[in-house]
């Protein structure tokens, strides 16, 4: 499968670009998540109880990190379940310099499969908690998916880029670097 040595394209995303356009899509959806679940639940009464802002926000922060670990951990099972890749070859972790924990794999994927594990986790750990929040009238879980969904910029600027080549093509990602190599197939 490995035949190729040299890609033909190295895909790499720009940190700050992803940052400020993760800060964007994510105060604008937390506002327009606020006001849709108002309009949905006629609720336009706004309350400040500050033991329930100081317990949100700690619950919050904790969901949270949680989320971010699931977020990962749903790139790993996409590489698994779409790429078939042998679970020895997965890792994952933190990557305390640039600030963001990763998830990788050793083997290269068809784009194909790549693509599909790239957007595993908006669905899982963004789309299915503003969902919820959205049914149990919760701004705590609307604002954890809006975190989540606008976290997932930069899998949907390295999907968008992986558009441009055939599904058979293979993709390594970069084990430290938000990168991914293209291969011919």
């Amino acid at each position: 499968m490995e035949n190729n040595s040299e890609p033909i394209k190295i895909i790499e995303i720009n940190m700050q670009k992803v940052a400020w356009l993760n800060l964007f899509w994510t105060v604008f959806l937390m506002i327009a998540f606020f006001f849709i679940n108002a309009l949905i639940h006629h609720n336009f009464t706004f309350h400040i109880i500050l033991w329930r802002i100081l317990w949100d926000f700690l619950l919050f922060i904790i969901l949270y990190v949680l989320l971010i670990v699931l977020h990962e951990c749903c790139h790993l099972l996409g590489f698994v379940l779409f790429g078939k890749v042998p679970i020895s070859s997965l890792k994952y972790g933190v990557n305390l310099k640039m600030g963001v924990a990763y998830a990788t794999t050793t083997e290269r994927l068809p784009n194909k499969a790549m693509k599909k594990a790239l957007l595993l986790p908006f669905w899982l750990t963004g789309v299915i908690p503003a969902a919820v929040g959205f049914i149990i009238n919760s701004d705590l879980w609307l604002f954890l998916g809006a975190w989540l969904i606008a976290g997932a910029i930069g899998d949907f600027m390295m999907y968008a880029e992986l558009r441009k080549y055939p599904n058979n093509y293979l993709i390594k990602d970069d084990p430290n670097l938000p990168k991914l190599f293209i291969y011919k197939h």
